[in-house]
């Protein structure tokens, strides 16, 4: 995600992040020696945690849903770091496809991924199977289907999209619900709840002139091309939005839409691919050069 944007958009390109953890971690293992340097007071991971910080509260996140979801009346087994941190590095990933590939074919993996069935009996794409882990999808399909529908609104809330593997690597707390938000409100502050809240790494550098001025040039061009945003971080929120609207809330499997609303989601997924076309075009071209040489200049430069 680039920076003056809040955390829960979820529109954010991997390659800037991975920039982003790559330039922070070049100064925390500058050794002593080499140099004075002042780190930023915060870690390389979602929320601006470290590593450290992220597996435990990801192992105690975990503890939290499978607590909670026993006094539902469900079992659910907490699944380990690997397997959630499996799930978020899912997200806009297919094995065999570069992260510009992905988006060109599937743009944000947001309507044109869309089934309407639940994660845990998706076969194909699908990051929030992916962080449950194998055994719990298991649970979830030995169940009969009315017992599916309350699982997932025991776990998830009204939005099964906002799974905590998904939410984690969105930064994007605020949709989560059921079991899932109530483990998360006793692991994270409530500030990093609100939709208005963005990671510390992206507030570090926000009020840079050089990324306000390359975010005009941004909305310049996007709105030369027919799309109305003024940041990339605004545009696939914009998608899950419509998508939502669609098929009210993702309860409509596609099997069962009428000839209108396959219609809709046909133009709403054509619309997808293009503006995520375009978005990352813009954001390799305007915005990643200058995150880039912002995060040299705050994280790589050794003070003298």
């Amino acid at each position: 995600m680039l920076p003056g944007r809040p955390a829960h958009s979820g529109g954010k390109m991997q390659t800037i992040k991975g920039a982003y953890k790559a330039a922070i971690a070049a100064i925390l293992i500058v050794p002593s020696g080499a140099g004075a340097q002042t780190a930023p007071n915060f870690g390389p991971e979602e929320f601006g945690m470290s590593r450290r910080e992220l597996v435990q509260a990801i192992e105690r996140g975990e503890e939290l849903i499978a607590r909670c979801m026993q006094e539902q009346g469900f079992q659910y087994i907490a699944a380990d770091y690997n397997t959630v941190h499996a799930g978020m590095k899912a997200d806009k990933s297919i094995p065999g496809l570069s992260e510009e590939e992905f988006i060109n074919k599937y743009g944000f993996g947001v309507s044109t991924m869309y089934t309407g069935q639940a994660p845990q009996l998706t076969s194909g794409y699908s990051p929030a199977r992916i962080g449950l882990g194998e055994q719990n999808v298991q649970i979830f399909k030995s169940l009969s289907p009315a017992d599916q529908a309350a699982y997932n609104r025991a776990l998830w809330g009204e939005n099964t999209e906002a799974s905590f593997a998904v939410a984690l690597e969105t930064e994007n707390l605020s949709q989560a619900g059921g079991c899932t938000r109530k483990a998360i409100e006793q692991v994270f502050k409530p500030e990093q709840l609100r939709s208005s809240y963005y990671n510390p790494q992206n507030a570090f550098i926000n009020n840079d002139p050089r990324m306000k001025a390359a975010l005009r040039k941004f909305a310049a061009e996007m709105k030369r091309d027919g799309f109305d945003y003024s940041h990339p971080d605004d545009v696939e929120p914009d998608i899950r939005t419509r998508l939502a609207a669609l098929t009210s809330n993702g309860t409509i499997p596609v099997d069962q839409m009428t000839p209108e609303q396959r219609a809709g989601l046909r133009t709403l997924q054509d619309y997808e691919r293009r503006v995520a076309a375009k978005t990352f075009e813009l954001q390799e071209k305007l915005l990643t050069p200058v995150e880039e040489q912002v995060q040299q200049e705050l994280f790589a430069r050794k003070v003298q």
